[in-house]
C-alpha cells in the first residue's frame, strides 16, 4: 500500500526519488520521506500530508547526494505524523530503512530489544525492524548484509523494504515478502520501487524481486539472494509501459482520463483473442488447460473490492454459457474458512495490481489443496500471475486513480472471452451463436464511446443529487453487480453513504429508507428482467423517491415514470456490464468534483492493498 522508491548511481538522488514518490502518490499515503547519503552525511527529511509538504519542508535542507530512498506511507501500525513518518533509524543513527507491510512479531521483538537497552522514537512496527538489524548486526559482529538476511528469517509477516547505512555509500539493500517490489538496471545506475511508474522514465529493463528475495545493490552490479543464502539468477524483462500513460494527457484528473479511456482498453483485452467470422475465441495464456475445462466440477472467484464485482459479473456469464457452477467469494473470507476444495476446482484470481494481499492468501491456500490456479491481473510480473498455473492479462494499461474504472471493464472483458471459450470447449454453444457473440462483443468499444456522450447529461444529473446524503443502486440479473460497482464508486471518491442492492430485495427492507431526499439509481435496461424493474421504480415513485434511471436507448415507458434517464446503446444482455457501468462512473465523478473531493486519492483509501 505503500509507495517506496530508491537508488544508487551519479544522478541526483533528491530528484529521483521525489519525482517517483509523485508518482506513487496514487497508491494512498498520509505521510512522506526521505533518506540522502552524501559524503557520510545521513540526511533525512519527513513530514505528515503530500509529497508537496515535504518538498516545501525539504526546499531549505541540504539535498545533495546520489545515494536515496523515499517513502509515502499508508498508517498501520501508529497515527499519521511527523515520528511516524519513514525512513526510520537505527539506535545510533547510522542505518535507515523504508518499509511496506507488516511485521506481525514486532510487539516481542520490541520488548526484547527494549530489555537490550534500545529506546525508540516512533508507534511503528518498522522502527522495530532496523533497531533489529542493528542488534544482530552488533552483536553477532556480521556485516549489514547477513544482519539483513538474519533479521528476515526471523521475522513475521509481509515486508518490502530498502536499508541505507551511512559507512556504506555505495550500497542499497532492498528485499520482499508479500509486498511488491521492483529493481531497474541502468547504466551504472538502479532504481527500486514499489511498481513500474517511478522506473519507467530511466530505463526500461527490470527485475521483479520475488517473494524472500534480497538484492545488494551498488553502483556496479547487483546480487540476488534467497534469504537462505543461495545465490539468485535474476530474470530481466522489458516494461510494456511508457511514460505518457503515467500523465494526465489534458484531463482534469486521472479517473476521468482512465473513464475515456476504456474504448481503447476494452479492445486491448479483446485484441487477438476473438475471430468474430469464424466463431472463435483464442486465449493463449490459459490454452494448455483447455482438456482440464472440459471437465472442471466448478470455479471459484476470489476477489477483493471492485474485482469481486467483476467476479459477479463472471457468475453470471460462465454459468449462462459455459454451463459450470460459479461460486464468487471475499478472498479475505474465503483465506480463513477451510473451504472445501478438489483437484477439479478452477480457482480464478481477479486483481488489478496483481499484488492485493488476501486474493494472494487465497489462492496459496486453493492451490496447496490441489486446484488449478487462473490469474486476471493488469500488470505484468506482478505477484498473482507467479503463483497462478495459467491466466489472463487485461491489458487496461496504467491506472493511476485509486477508484478503478477501466480496470474493471477490462476485467469484465476478460471474463467474458474465458465464459464464450469455455462455452467453446464445451460444446454449450453453436457456431452460428458464437459468431452473433464475438461480433457483437467486437463492437463493444464503439458502443463504448457512444456512451461516453452522455458526460454532459450526466453532469446536469450530478448537479442536482451532489447533495444527497444517501443513495441506492438497483439493479437485476447482471445489472446487480453494476449496481454494486456504482455504489462503491459513489461512496468512495464522493463520501456519500450508497448501496447496491438486486432490485427485488428492495422490499425486503430498503424500501423504508426511501423518501423525496433519496437517489435511486436503476439499470433498467430492456433485458429479461425489464417488466420486474419496471416495478420496483413504480414502487419507489409512489414513496417520492427521486429515480435515475440507466436505459436502452429510445426507450420511452422507463422515461414517463423517472425523473431522470440516462440512455446506452442496446446490446445483448451480456454486454450489459460493459455498456451501464460508464454513466455510473461518470456520475459518481462529477458527483465529487462538485464537492471538492479528491478524486484521484480519496481519503484512507490505497490503489493497491497489501497487507491484510
Amino acid at each position: 500500500m505503500c509507495g517506496i522508491v530508491g537508488y544508487i548511481g551519479n544522478r541526483k538522488a533528491w530528484d529521483v526519488v521525489i519525482k517517483g514518490l509523485h508518482r506513487l502518490e496514487y497508491r494512498g499515503y498520509d505521510s512522506a520521506g526521505v533518506a540522502l547519503l552524501d559524503n557520510g552525511n545521513l540526511n533525512i527529511y519527513k513530514k505528515a500530508g503530500k509529497v508537496s509538504t515535504l518538498e516545501e519542508f525539504a526546499a531549505d535542507k541540504d539535498l545533495s547526494g546520489t545515494l536515496g530512498m523515499g517513502h509515502t506511507r499508508w498508517a498501520t501500525h501508529g497515527a499519521p505524523s511527523d515520528r511516524n513518518s519513514h525512513p526510520h533509524t537505527s539506535g545510533d543513527g547510522k542505518l535507515a530503512i523504508i518499509h511496506n507491510g507488516i511485521i506481525e512479531n514486532y510487539g516481542a521483538l520490541k520488548e526484547a530489544l527494549v530489555s537490550s537497552g534500545h529506546t525508540f522514537q516512533s508507534d511503528t512496527d518498522t522502527e522495530v525492524l532496523i533497531h533489529f538489524i542493528e542488534e544482530i548486526k552488533n552483536q553477532e559482529k556480521v556485516s549489514l548484509r547477513e544482519a539483513v538476511r538474519i533479521a528476515l528469517n526471523r521475522v513475521v509477516g509481509a515486508y518490502a523494504i530498502v536499508v541505507m547505512s551511512q559507512d556504506e555509500p555505495d550500497q542499497l539493500i532492498a528485499a520482499r515478502k508479500g509486498s511488491p517490489l521492483v529493481i531497474g538496471i541502468g547504466e551504472k545506475e538502479y532504481f527500486i520501487a514499489s511498481d513500474a511508474s517511478p522506473i519507467v522514465e530511466y530505463t526500461k529493463n527490470v527485475v521483479y524481486l520475488k517473494d524472500s528475495e534480497i538484492a545488494f545493490l551498488s553502483r556496479e552490479d547487483m546480487l540476488i539472494k534467497h534469504i537462505d543464502n543461495t545465490v539468485q539468477t535474476p530474470y530481466i524483462q522489458e516494461l510494456e509501459i511508457k511514460l505518457d500513460m503515467l500523465e494526465k494527457g489534458g484531463y482534469d484528473h486521472f479517473m476521468l482520463k482512465e473513464i475515456n479511456e476504456q474504448p481503447r482498453s476494452i479492445k486491448d483485452s479483446m485484441r487477438g483473442r476473438i475471430y468474430p467470422t469464424e466463431g472463435k475465441v483464442q486465449l493463449g495464456g490459459i490454452k494448455e488447460y483447455a482438456e482440464k475445462l472440459k471437465n472442471i466440477d466448478r470455479i471459484i472467484i476470489v476477489a477483493c473490492g471492485t474485482s469481486w464485482h467483476a467476479g459477479l459479473v463472471g457468475e453470471y456469464l460462465l454459468e449462462e454459457y459455459s454451463r459450470v457452477p460459479v461460486e464468487v467469494e471475499y478472498a479475505s473470507e474465503f483465506r480463513y474458512r477451510n473451504p472445501i476444495i478438489s483437484e477439479r476446482d478452477v480457482v480464478i484470481a481477479i486483481s488489478q495490481s496483481g499484488e492485493t494481499a488476501d486474493t494472494m492468501a487465497a489462492i496459496t491456500l486453493a492451490k496447496e489443496k490441489g486446484a488449478t490456479i487462473f490469474g486476471i491481473c493488469n500488470v505484468v510480473g506482478s505477484s498473482i500471475p507467479r503463483i497462478s498455473h495459467a491466466g489472463i492479462y487485461t491489458h487496461a494499461g496504467p491506472e493511476i486513480g485509486v477508484a478503478s474504472t477501466k480496470a474493471f471493464t477490462a476485467q469484465v472483458t476478460a471474463l467474458t472471452l474465458l465464459a464464450f471459450y469455455m462455452a467453446q470447449l464445451r460444446g454449450k454453444v453453436t457456431q452460428s451463436e458464437l459468431i452473433n457473440l464475438l461480433t457483437e462483443l467486437d463492437e463493444i468499444p464503439a458502443l463504448v464511446t457512444k456512451t461516453l456522450k452522455t458526460n454532459d447529461k450526466i453532469k446536469a444529473i450530478a448537479e442536482t443529487i451532489k447533495d444527497s446524503r444517501n443513495c441506492l443502486f438497483l439493479g437485476r440479473g447482471s445489472g446487480f453487480p453494476v449496481a454494486l460497482e456504482g455504489a462503491l464508486k459513489l461512496k468512495e471518491i464522493s463520501y456519500i453513504h450508497a448501496e447496491g442492492y438486486p432490485a427485488a430485495e428492495m422490499k425486503h427492507g430498503p424500501i423504508a429508507l426511501i423518501d423525496a431526499e433519496m437517489p435511486v439509481i436503476f439499470i433498467a435496461t430492456k433485458n429479461s428482467s425489464y417488466e420486474k424493474v419496471i416495478s420496483n421504480i413504480q414502487e419507489v415513485k409512489s414513496r417520492s423517491g427521486i429515480v435515475v434511471a440507466i436505459v436502452t436507448e429510445g426507450d420511452k415507458e422507463v422515461a414517463k415514470m423517472a425523473d431522470y434517464v440516462i440512455e446506452i446503446p442496446d446490446s445483448s444482455e451480456a454486454f450489459l456490464p460493459l455498456l451501464a457501468t460508464i454513466p455510473l462512473q461518470l456520475l459518481s465523478y462529477h458527483i465529487a468534483v462538485m464537492r471538492g473531493c479528491n478524486v484521484d486519492q480519496p481519503r484512507n483509501l490505497a490503489k493497491s492493498v497489501t497487507v491484510e
